[in-house]
């Protein structure tokens, strides 16, 4: 094991599965090593000067506000870099919901962006990446059902459409199979969302024990104390 605790985002399509599989591996980093992970959103507000451009740019996007949007977004993410993500490392795991993938998507759909145009602007400003993308990769129909039989008002009418979410979806594709290009996705790796929750959550904890992201549960006595 590292002598930090992994950073992890997770990404994918509205209804895929996103916060099902948050909550399950908080549960186990909780119930393996009795050690709680710090939850983070894709946009935290923590550049309190950035709220409006993020608040009007998100959900009433057009040409005008498109770089301030971009701006303040890139200033959200530093400051939940600098403010909640370093300074927790050390002692607990830290589990994004959503990060860099969807606001490339994000810009891609409503703005015309190319995806490394987006990039680059938001790496000028962000100079630590994950330890691990899982990408939670489930057809678009698939996807939409999901979100729609969900209760409350997440469904929006402006993003959860077919047409949209299949250039979202596009455009995660376009990204994740050129690694290379966007170094601060950190390590890429697709889950089949279309397995039942348990087996996603069971493969992404496969993924983090192969890339040594969580210490050997032989480590641990039973009384939670490491042995030398």
């Amino acid at each position: 094991m590292n002598h930090r605790y992994p950073f992890i985002v997770i990404e994918g399509l509205d209804g895929t599965g996103k916060t099902t599989l948050r909550k399950g591996l908080f549960r186990l980093w909780e119930g393996l090593y009795g050690v709680t992970p710090l939850c983070v959103l894709t946009t935290n507000f923590l550049a309190a000067d950035q709220a409006a451009a993020i608040v009007t740019g998100k959900y009433q996007p057009n040409a005008g506000n498109r770089d301030a949007y971009l701006s303040a977004i890139a200033s959200d993410k530093r400051a939940t870099l600098d403010r909640l993500v370093l300074p927790q490392r050390p002692v607990r795991p830290v589990i994004a919901d959503r990060w860099l993938l969807s606001e490339l998507a994000f810009f891609a759909v409503k703005h015309g962006m190319r995806a490394s145009e987006t990039y680059k602007t938001l790496a000028a400003h962000l100079a630590v990446a994950p330890d691990l993308t899982l990408v939670l990769d489930l057809e678009t129909d698939a996807s939409m059902s999901r979100a729609q039989a969900r209760q409350g008002d997440a469904v929006r009418g402006d993003w959860d459409v077919h047409d949209v979410q299949s250039r979202v979806r596009e455009t995660y594709e376009a990204v994740v199979t050129k690694p290379d290009q966007f170094p601060l996705l950190g390590d890429v790796v697709r889950l089949d969302a279309r397995r039942p929750r348990s087996e996603v959550l069971l493969a992404a904890w496969d993924v983090l024990r192969d890339r040594q992201l969580v210490p050997p549960i032989a480590a641990h006595t039973e009384g939670g104390e490491t042995r030398d």
